[in-house]
């Protein structure tokens, strides 16, 4: 049975109790077709949630493209999935006018294309050549796609995710670091445990999949999107986060000597407001009523992985983004 779309209670606890109840919902419907990937749910639940966009990296087969269409099953939002290739053009996504005859006249009409839905995977991305990334970054950035001089305006709430394979190298385009930073996280989807591909094998080569019961709508989503920017934040979390990322800028005095020739640049303004918005929304689906150090530090690897650029002399190393996020984390959480 669909969970009845009423407004949320005036009291902002009250709206993040349902808030957690809705999420265990979510996570409970979604578990009848994904096995695992609890933590990849979580971290596109708070992209969700703090009207952010995300991107995916992980080998194929991992159901990536199954996870977001049932994702936007169980919130009755509209899907829609855009295989870029190194012959896709910008009105592949954003649509085109069309010669049409309408009561003996010929004139154009806008013809919408895949970008006008509420949840819209690019798949690998990054095989698309620069003039159609930029395309989808505007749709992205701006909520709206501008075609032969004429804009339009995309429904909300309007989510990407994004996909890049990390293997196959062979014809990509990657994506510009001032594009990267567009997307609020970088999820990465491991393989699953040798129990969960125990059950996948037995849970997904029977019968036809179940099918999942609606648990939001549009316009609750884009209600408890604002609930989330309301839940407070202290100050000594403020000083937490904005400390963390000036520590990523090498070149900055804040940064530790170590990491100086491990990273050539680090993360700007906007990994602060997206680690605040990113925690926020954690504490939230937790039904937290105010953000603690906890949820900053379970969104930090999302936000930094892609922001934080590691040297040659790090790769060397065997030393990633990841690894050094995850130093200055600690090192900053004993201090504090």
């Amino acid at each position: 049975m669909s969970a009845p779309q009423t407004p949320l209670p005036q009291d902002d606890v009250a709206a993040i109790d349902q808030l957690r109840d809705v999420y265990a919902q979510l996570t409970k419907e979604l578990s009848k077709i994904i096995v695992g990937q609890s933590d990849v749910i979580e971290q596109l639940c708070i992209c969700l949630f703090a009207r952010g966009h995300a991107l995916l990296m992980g080998v194929p087969g991992l159901a990536k493209t199954l996870l977001v269409s049932k994702l936007a099953e169980t919130m009755s939002l509209s899907f829609s999935r855009i295989q870029f290739t190194p012959d896709l053009m910008p009105m592949d996504i954003t649509g085109t006018d069309i010669l049409q005859e309408n009561s003996g006249k010929r004139e154009f009409e806008f013809v919408k294309g895949p970008v006008f839905a509420n949840i819209v995977l690019a798949d690998e991305i990054n095989r698309a050549p620069a003039k159609t990334q930029a395309a989808m970054l505007e749709a992205m950035q701006e909520h709206k796609v501008t075609v032969a001089g004429r804009t339009y305006t995309l429904e909300q709430p309007f989510f990407v995710l994004a996909t890049q394979n990390p293997i196959e190298q062979e014809g990509t385009y990657p994506l510009p670091e001032a594009q990267l930073d567009r997307f609020m996280f970088m999820i990465g989807v491991d393989y699953p445990s040798r129990e969960e591909e125990l059950m996948i094998a037995k849970t997904t080569t029977g019968v036809s999949l179940p099918k999942l019961e609606h648990v939001l709508d549009g316009h609750r989503v884009m209600a408890f999107q604002d609930l989330v920017r309301r839940v407070p934040v202290s100050d000594h979390i403020y000083e937490f986060i904005v400390d963390l990322v000036r520590r990523t800028r090498p070149h900055g005095a804040d940064a530790p000597a170590w990491m100086k020739s491990l990273v050539g640049w680090g993360a700007g303004p906007r990994a602060v407001q997206y680690l605040v918005l990113g925690a926020k929304a954690r504490a939230a689906l937790h039904g937290s009523y105010m953000v603690r150090q906890e949820d900053v530090v379970a969104v930090v690897e999302s936000v930094l992985r892609h922001r934080v650029m590691t040297t040659f002399t790090a790769e060397s190393d065997g030393v990633d983004s990841k690894q050094v996020v995850k130093r200055l984390v600690a090192e900053l959480s004993n201090e504090k």
